[in-house]
């Protein structure tokens, strides 16, 4: 029995998916449950599992196709399978539809294909799959690449699926810009060839020309281009001001010292600096709730619950997923899940429902070494945090100079509907919050 596979229903905001990557090709052997292809969202990587056994009949849409929910990606042929490729003549007529020649890629011209990897590149050795997951290795190993070239930007060093696909993504800029590849030499060589052949240097050998310009023109990823939207957006239809302040960490330094490692034995999670600025934003917005509100129209929409934001810095660009209910959640859970999205967000397996939605937004550039920053509203949103790197800095304290771990502190928002006292109050807030951190204990 034949078997159409459509893509997944797409969330209400998202409109269509990019089709980044086949793992399967005419004539392979599928399992259930086991992923066909990738589809690329604005904010995730999306796996197409097949719905029961079955062998790949025939490849509807070409690699890079934009797709739109419900639309017909690929047939299957339901029944028993042996777990091998059909004989090659039942997968040749779809070659021109399988095979990756898509700019996304292959990086080829005139529908020849451009190396992936070295020369004489091996399939994935065993030491290097056993730290591979399954559809990590299939991506490596269909597209014949050598994994230790892919920077990896998962925990431990081990490469995500993102990780791969933007390599793909990159190789038609990487590749060289050789002549096209010659076919095979016929039987009777033009007139001059073989002379013109002894004076040429090969390709790879010649060296770059003397004060080359290069440029190169990648295309934006569609999670790229989204952010660049949403940016614009923010911009274009919130008046947004940034009010600055500092706070001395020392208390909130002391107190993480002291807890560190009993806290780290009772919940196995290690305690970072995180959870105690969600508490200290969850509690100046209590204290000025517009700050937490957002504008519908003519409107003004205040939220009475804490969905709080954090930034997550990825390979393939910038998302934000969501803590829901932030202010139920003790210091752990808030660690806990801060810690498992940022996992997640780099292997590539965050999910959408992690990244929609969200009251108040929360971004740290101090791990990046910025001392300072405006940070720009996530719009539907009305504010966002901007934390910035730890420096031992001198201040008078008591009319002593004393050297204090010093952080500054920065809150963007929309001047539409927070005035700048609200603003200035709520940064104090948290200020106050961070210098004598018993206060978020005590709710004083």
């Amino acid at each position: 029995m034949s078997t159409e596979i459509r893509v997944p229903q797409l969330p209400e905001s998202i409109a269509d998916a990019t089709l980044v990557t086949w793992h399967k090709q005419p004539g392979d052997a599928i399992q259930r449950d086991e992923n066909l292809a990738d589809l690329e969202t604005d904010k995730v990587v999306l796996e197409v599992p097949a719905p029961a056994n079955g062998v790949v009949r025939e490849l509807r849409v070409k690699s890079g196709t934009v797709v739109k929910s419900g639309q017909v990606l690929a047939v299957i042929e339901e029944g028993a399978v042996d777990g091998k490729r059909a004989p090659a003549a039942a997968s040749a007529p779809a070659a021109a539809v399988s095979a990756p020649a898509a700019a996304v890629n292959a990086g080829a011209a005139g529908g020849v294909q451009a190396p992936k990897s070295a020369p004489g590149a091996a399939p994935v050795a065993a030491t290097d799959a056993g730290r591979l997951s399954p559809s990590v290795r299939r991506l490596v190993e269909e597209n014949q690449l050598d994994p230790g070239r892919i920077p990896a930007s998962g925990r431990d060093g081990r490469l995500t699926k993102s990780d791969v696909v933007d390599y793909l993504g990159r190789q038609p800029v990487e590749a060289p810009s050789a002549p096209p590849v010659q076919s095979a030499p016929s039987a009777t060589p033009p007139p001059g060839a073989a002379a013109a052949g002894a004076l040429a240097r090969p390709p790879e050998s010649r060296p770059p020309a003397v004060g080359a310009r290069a440029e190169q023109r990648v295309p934006m990823t569609r999670l790229r281009a989204r952010i660049a939207q949403r940016l614009i957006e923010a911009q274009s239809t919130q008046a947004l001001l940034t009010t600055f302040n500092e706070v001395d960490l020392t208390a909130t330094q002391e107190l993480r010292a002291r807890y560190r490692e009993r806290f780290e034995k009772e919940h196995g999670v290690k305690l970072g600096f995180m959870s105690f600025f969600v508490r200290a934003a969850i509690d100046a917005l209590k204290k000025f709730p517009v700050v937490n509100a957002s504008v519908d129209g003519n409107d003004i929409l205040y939220h009475e619950y804490y969905d709080i934001g954090v930034a997550v810095s990825t390979e393939r660009g910038l998302i934000v997923p969501v803590v829901r209910d932030a202010d139920s959640k003790s210091f752990a859970m808030l660690e806990k899940q801060v810690a498992d999205y940022a996992r997640r967000a780099r292997e590539g397996s965050i999910t959408i429902e992690d990244l929609t939605g969200g009251t108040f937004t929360i971004t740290n550039g101090g791990v990046f070494g910025s001392l300072m920053s405006t940070p720009i509203v996530n719009a539907p949103q009305s504010a966002i945090l901007g934390m910035h790197k730890i420096q031992d800095r001198p201040m008078v304290v008591n009319g002593q100079i004393v050297v204090r771990p010093m952080m500054y502190l920065a809150v963007t928002y929309d001047h539409r509907i927070i005035d700048g006292r609200e603003a200035v109050q709520f940064l104090v807030a948290i200020k106050e919050a961070l210098e004598d951190p018993g206060r978020m204990l005590l709710g004083i």
